[in-house]
């Protein structure tokens, strides 16, 4: 008894088949892939709030300059905010200390309005404070599953970024990407990954940006949407 054996396929059909499974993948890829959303628009502050124990108004304590590059004056205290709130995205910011390196940090998961001495929201902040930039904080009751690196009950309580000399001097521009999803925040700065953790309470909210004195520069705040 013989044996069926499929008959080949011509060259040409094999050719077919690949391209055609390639311009599947590919089309698949480009549908799952989200486009960065820029959070300033370039053009004014819509979609941003101040807030400060005084009410300031957020355009005397930032303007946008011609080249879309935010200028933060840095005072009052207080914090730039969105007026929408986020989850499950890959924040990507850059900032540069326009004079002396100062203080300030990155703001996400903010659940709520002014708590800690009347000033800070439930969040979490990544800081960007000279020599500590990659430190992750629990603001205002807000936690993670990670043991943290300050003593219990400290008055501001953080974890350590890990990695030593992730910043850049004043002038020169820092980059931050912050990835939030589920309930775990990840931090990269300059390519560095510094920090991570898992179990985050809130695990979405606002974002914002600190005011704490000095001046500095922001430009490319996007979003990504990870689904």
């Amino acid at each position: 008894m013989t044996a069926f054996l499929p008959r080949s396929r011509p060259a040409w059909a094999c050719w077919s088949l690949l391209l055609f499974a390639l311009s599947c993948g590919l089309t698949g890829r480009a549908e799952s892939v989200a486009q960065a959303v820029p959070l300033f628009n370039g053009q004014d502050l819509a979609g941003w709030e101040c807030i400060t124990p005084e009410k300031t108004a957020i355009a005397s304590v930032c303007h946008l300059s011609p080249g879309g590059v935010l200028v933060v004056d840095g005072k009052p205290v207080g914090y730039l905010q969105t007026t929408a709130d986020y989850a499950n995205y890959r924040l990507h910011a850059e900032w540069r200390w326009t004079a002396a390196p100062g203080n300030s940090g990155v703001l996400v998961h903010i659940a709520t309005g002014p708590l800690d001495r009347n000033l800070w929201p439930r969040c979490f902040q990544i800081q960007t404070k000279v020599a500590r930039v990659g430190d992750l904080l629990p603001m205002a009751g807000s936690a993670f599953a990670e043991t943290l690196s300050t003593k219990p009950g400290a008055k501001t309580p953080q974890l350590d970024h890990a990695a030593a000399g992730g910043e850049k001097p004043a002038g020169q521009w820092n980059t931050c990407d912050i990835i939030c999803r589920g309930d775990t925040i990840e931090v990269v700065i300059n390519g560095l990954r510094q920090n991570r953790v898992t179990k985050c309470t809130p695990a979405s909210g606002r974002i914002g940006f600190q005011l704490e004195g000095a001046p500095y520069e922001l430009r490319r705040v996007e979003l990504t949407s990870l689904r």
